[in-house]
């Protein structure tokens, strides 16, 4: 019974907590109509933002605006995967791209919780780079990567979307863009270094549980110009399953899909064994695949998501479709961001269309490509041709 959980307790109201309030409200409207649906497939009601009379009517399903806290989550009665839509982490650093890459061996400074075993571990599944939490540390680790011969970019850790991104090619664009960095950010989220890619798809790579409903997809992501003419996300095309990342990995296309779900695999397991208390229904991973400066193939994660992402409006319709059609095993879906007031298509569902006081006119869309197998493959291919340029994540 979709309404059922922990142990008995029935089902309350899907319920938007808003722990962010700087974000636009495009971002806010998306929640909440992704919130919807998702109450449609709990077998449940949605109840707009959350309050503390929300568990009245039984222990609400929250759809957060960022990744909580073991402390926030159990203050307001998250006790595992099955209460939310996101994930949970032990400190606020490991809901960022800084867990991605080790210290410098210098590194004058480092964040409570951080785990060097980590670091090490996930090598093998992510590009080289560095990660640091200080100026002068950022300086002395860009030199180290530039030395290779190869342009990195540096990313801050709580950038989202390719935001604050810069490609660096030599030492003098390095101190610009340290000169360019908020100290406190830094010491708080820290700054990713990591060898940039000449040419590159990156692929998207989830896992989600909601309810009795599992699926796992990959596919690809596209970028736009946002109205500052800066490089962003611009959506994404899914080819969804139900099953694991394990029965993604069987299923995939192609090489490239291979080294990308077998790399958030094995991302995935080593954040559990160096953080046993994170947790998370929604697992997205972005993974670029491409050559770097010297012609060598690579492939790594970039980051990880745990919480509601600019693709989450395609995997909610996949988890919509599944639930309403429980003899589905497959569908492609995409989630469309464009920086103008647009007419979409008619089989697409809109989420916003308005003008944003923050980034200005957006219009945002989810929309059913297919749910044949070839088709999901055509799409998702049509996708690669069209982005091959380097990674935003």
């Amino acid at each position: 019974m979709a309404g059922a959980v922990r142990g008995g307790d029935e089902r309350g109201p899907v319920v938007d907590l808003i722990l962010t309030h700087k974000r636009g409200i495009h971002e806010k409207a998306t929640r909440q109509w992704a919130a919807q649906r998702l109450a449609r497939v709990l077998g449940t009601e949605f109840r707009g933002e959350y309050t503390p009379e929300s568990s009245q009517a039984g222990a609400p399903y929250f759809v957060p605006d960022r990744t909580l806290l073991v402390a926030e989550a159990e203050r307001i009665g998250i006790r595992g995967p099955a209460d939310l839509f996101g994930g949970v982490v032990p400190y606020p650093f490991v809901a960022t791209k800084s867990i991605t890459h080790p210290l410098p061996d210098d590194a004058r400074d480092l964040p409570e919780g951080w785990s060097h075993a980590l670091g090490e571990a996930l090598m093998p599944f992510v590009l080289p780079g560095l990660t640091v939490f200080n100026l002068e540390d950022a300086r002395r680790a860009g030199r180290s990567l530039l030395a290779a011969g190869m342009p990195i970019r540096s990313k801050p850790g709580h950038g989202i979307g390719g935001s604050g991104q810069r490609v660096i090619a030599t030492a003098q664009e390095l101190d610009a863009a340290i000169d360019s960095l908020d100290a406190d950010a830094i010491g708080k989220a820290g700054l990713v270094l990591e060898r940039n890619l000449a040419t590159a798809i990156t692929y998207s790579v989830g896992v989600l549980m909601v309810g009795t409903i599992g699926l796992a997809y990959s596919g690809t992501q596209r970028t736009t110009r946002n109205h500052s003419g800066h490089e962003v996300y611009g959506g994404s095309t899914l080819r969804c399953l139900r099953g694991s990342l394990d029965d993604l990995l069987h299923a995939s296309v192609d090489e490239g899909e291979r080294r990308a779900v077998a790399a958030s695999i094995g991302y995935d397991r080593e954040v559990g064994r160096a953080y046993p208390r994170f947790y998370a229904s929604r697992r997205n991973y972005d993974i670029v695949h491409g050559e770097d400066g010297a012609g060598a193939v690579r492939c790594g994660v970039l980051e990880q998501s745990w919480r509601f992402g600019g693709a989450s409006p395609a995997e909610v319709l996949a988890l919509q479709a599944f639930s309403e059609d429980p003899g589905l095993a497959r569908i492609c879906v995409s989630s469309c961001e464009v920086y103008d007031l647009i007419d979409v298509p008619a089989e697409g569902e809109v989420s916003f269309r308005a003008e944003d006081p923050v980034v200005g006119a957006i219009t945002k869309y989810a929309i059913v490509e297919s749910d044949d197998a070839q088709a999901c493959v055509a799409a998702s291919r049509a996708v690669q041709d069209s982005e091959r340029h380097g990674h935003p994540a």
